[in-house]
Parts: structure tokens; sequence; C-alpha cells
């Protein structure tokens, strides 16, 4: 989660069970959504603190600016129980929800939850500003009408809207005039659902974004609101609450990134017409390939320290891949038992376990062949056919290498800049892949490729 300013702030906080006991501490957010509370005190009387060495779950609180607060999946990292003294304790949190408080036990349902993606305006090209200049007359009107919202229905049974928000100039204007406009998501549920379902959404679509921009991005800027939690504005109509929350959200990069409008694989205009579809395809494949995409997504967000490391995330990712969407064996069920059968019985019988061990998996497709029915499908973006064999044979020879350093493999195993080339072919291979996925059409993603400057560059390296 991207935090663009300082969140440090003091307070008093407390159990939800113990209300009288209020202790001041301060509660910290960092970039990237990592929470700490600093408390100055015990939550409890000493002897309690001490049997109670790990968890408190759920602290509440009113801090400065914004007022009450709930913490959400509490634990001590540290703590010094001073007797006669002053205690203090470091305390992990997982989860902030500011501007509300909830009582000990008490579930947390959402109806809506905001929230924004770096790039999504890029993304979107959507604006609502227009300005025209008259040099002749010296006149320039700058004016704003919002766009129409879109709407998406999921098939988790949540609406998915992109909406946008924006701020006026304010009055006796004399130097300068502003209009801003940002674009952000938002879903809505009439039935209310717990926090974490909201959670798990957005993550899939801020991955989305990131597969689509071919960055990493991260979500801000998380606003949710509750049936279940509403105020009385002093008129006597209730409102809903405003709730903010901050948590450490994935994907993150200490970098911010930068969105090039031409470097993006997709944009959103490509896909608004059939954009229900897609997301909800994109949320398939999160039950189907989610470890397959958890590798490819690893490469991309600067988990891997070594290119070796990066290059193994994605040839496992691949290989993952293709067993999770091909159930292609090498012979029948019947033809291989058959064949173990008629082994297992011509084997002497101190080796029969030995040998049941080796065979257990012998019916499945070898990783080359796996890396050769990848390929297949985009043949003619690989290369010619002998350059196509000299990849698979790259790919297969570096990844068992890498894997079992056999000194045989040594010298046919890429190293350096071949080694850096192959990780970049295989991306991109993965990322036909997964516009597949998405329910691109070939004709779609022939375009795509025609069209995206980076991909098309990296299927050069198969040249280089």
């Amino acid at each position: 989660m991207r935090m663009r300013k300082a969140f440090k702030k003091l307070g008093y906080f407390w159990l939800p069970s113990a209300a009288e006991n209020k202790i001041p501490g301060t509660l910290t957010i960092l970039d990237g959504g990592e929470i700490e509370l600093e408390a100055v005190g015990l939550f409890g009387k000493i002897e309690e603190s001490i049997k109670d060495k790990d968890n408190l779950i759920r602290i509440v609180g009113n801090i400065e600016d914004d007022g009450l607060v709930t913490l959400e999946e509490c634990f001590y990292k540290n703590r010094t129980i001073a007797f006669g003294g002053i205690s203090k304790s470091m305390i992990h949190v997982h989860k902030v929800l500011s501007g509300v408080s909830y009582a000990e036990g008490d579930p947390v349902f959402l109806n809506t939850f905001s929230f924004s993606v770096e790039g999504i305006d890029e993304w979107v090209g959507i604006s609502g500003i227009k300005s025209a200049t008259d040099i002749e007359n010296r006149t320039a009107t700058i004016t704003y009408q919002e766009p129409e919202e879109i709407s998406y229905q999921l098939d988790n049974g949540m609406k998915l809207l992109i909406s946008y928000a924006w701020t006026l100039p304010g009055f006796q204007i004399l130097k300068e005039a502003k209009i801003t406009h940002r674009t952000f998501f938002k879903l809505t549920s009439t039935e209310k659902k717990e926090l974490d379902e909201f959670m798990t959404a957005a993550r899939k679509i801020t991955y989305l974004l990131c597969f689509a921009i071919d960055e990493t991005v991260c979500l801000e800027n998380i606003v949710a609101t509750s049936d279940d939690v509403k105020y009385d504005n002093g008129k006597g109509e209730l409102r809903h609450a405003q709730i903010k929350i901050y948590y450490p959200s994935l994907p993150f990069s200490k970098e911010e990134p930068t969105i090039n409008l031409h470097k993006m694989l997709f944009k959103f205009g490509q896909v608004r017409d059939n954009g229900g579809r897609v997301i909800n395809n994109w949320f398939d494949a999160y039950d189907r390939i989610s470890p397959a995409l958890n590798l490819y997504f690893s490469t991309k967000t600067g988990g891997h320290k070594y290119l070796e490391e990066k290059f193994l995330a994605l040839s496992q990712g691949l290989e993952t891949y293709h067993r999770r969407t091909y159930d292609g064996k090498l012979m029948g069920d019947t033809e291989f038992k058959e064949l173990v059968d008629g082994l297992l019985l011509q084997c002497p019988e101190e080796r029969k376990e030995w040998l049941q061990r080796r065979l257990a998996n012998a019916n499945e497709i070898s990783f080359g062949n796996r890396i050769k029915n990848v390929i297949k499908p985009f043949k003619e973006h690989v290369g010619t056919s002998k350059e196509r064999e000299k990849l698979i044979n790259n790919i297969t020879n570096t990844r068992h290498y890498l894997t079992h350093y056999n000194e045989a493999l040594k010298s046919q195993a890429a190293e350096g800049d071949d080694l850096w080339s192959l990780c970049i072919i295989m991306e991109a291979i993965f990322q036909l892949h997964l516009l597949q996925v998405l329910g691109f059409s070939k004709e779609e993603i022939d375009s795509i490729l025609n069209s995206s400057y980076k991909l098309k560059q990296k299927f050069k390296e198969i040249s280089n």
C-alpha cells in the first residue's frame, strides 16, 4: 500500500473490553502499509500482561485529526514491563480502520470499498477536463464535466465501478485556477460482506493493472462504508461514516513506477466493451492458476535478487501454468498401469518399493515438452523452427542445471546476457498466455503484440 504522506499520530488507546484503561501511544504507518503502535503503559494489570504474552487481537483508540480508530490483528513485538516505573510496548498492527470503533468480537462488514491504484488515470484515459484557447481574442477556458460512471457486475456478487473525484478552484481567484481530476475503483455490494472479501477483490484488481500496465503499481487511498456504521449529521439524517483503511497490501514496490502509455500491454479502452468478462476471467484465473500467477508476479515486483532466481521462477511458473491448464499425459491411465504392473512383476521383491517411487510420476510430460507446448500457440512470434528448438533446449538445459547443478549440463546452461534474454522471452510468452486467459482472441493478441513497443522488444531477444 502506497503512503504518500507520513502517518505518525498521537492518541489514547484501550482494549474494547476495558475502555476505562486508556493509555497514550503513537500510531505509525510506513510506506508499504507496515503499522506499529508504540504504547506507554500496559493494556491491563502487570500480572495480566505477563500471562498474555502475544495476542491483543483488537485495540481501539482516539488519535489526533482522525478521531476514533480500530486496530486489528495486533500482537506484541517487544515490551518492557517496569515495576514502579514506565512500561512501554511496541505492538504490530495488521490493519487500521480509521473513523470507527468496533466492540470486542464484532465482525467488520462493509458495503463499499473505494480505492485507487497507481497509473489508473493513465490506464483508463478518461478525464472530464476540457480546455480551449483563443489566441486572437486572448482568452482561454477550462471546463469540467464529470464523466459517466462505468459499472461491471462481478461473479463474486460485487459490482466494480470506475468512478471519478475532482476539486474545483476556491473563491477570490487572482493568479491561479486549478481543477484536479482523479479516477478510482469502487467495489459495492447490496449485501454486506466481510472486509477480507473486499481486500481480496482489490488485490486481484491491483494485480490486473500491474499486468496491463506492465509495471508494479500499488493500491492506495482506501475508503469504505458500511450500512452498520452511520452517524447523525445534526439535521436528523443518517449518513455513512467514511472508514479509511490501512494495511500492508500486495503488490508493493519501494520505487514508484514510471507510467508510460506506450509501454503498457493494453489499455482500458481496449477492454471497455467487455470489461466485465475480462475482470471475471482474471478472478477465475486466481482459482485455477494462482501458483503460476504468483511466480510470474514475483519476477515483476523485485522478489528475486539474482537473475538465476528470476529464471527459475519463470520456468517453474510456465511449467505450473501448463500443468494447471493442460491435463495430458504420455499415455492413457490404463496403458500406464499395465506397463507399471508388468515392470513390478519382473522386479526383485527388495527393489519393488524403490521402483514404485521412481515410476510414480513417470507418466508426466517432461519439462522440455511442456515448454514446447507453451510456445506452440504463438510459435509464429517465436522465431523460426530452428530458433524455437534452440530456445527450448536453452531453457530446458538451464533449468535442469540451476535445479540440480549437474556438471555435465554446466556448459549448456545460459548465463550473463544470454540468461537475461531467456528471462525476457519467457516473460513475454507468459504475457501472451495470460492475455489468452483474460479472453483476448488470437487476432486481438496479435494486435497487442504489434502495437506494444515493450512486448515487441522482448521477442527481439530471440534473434539477438
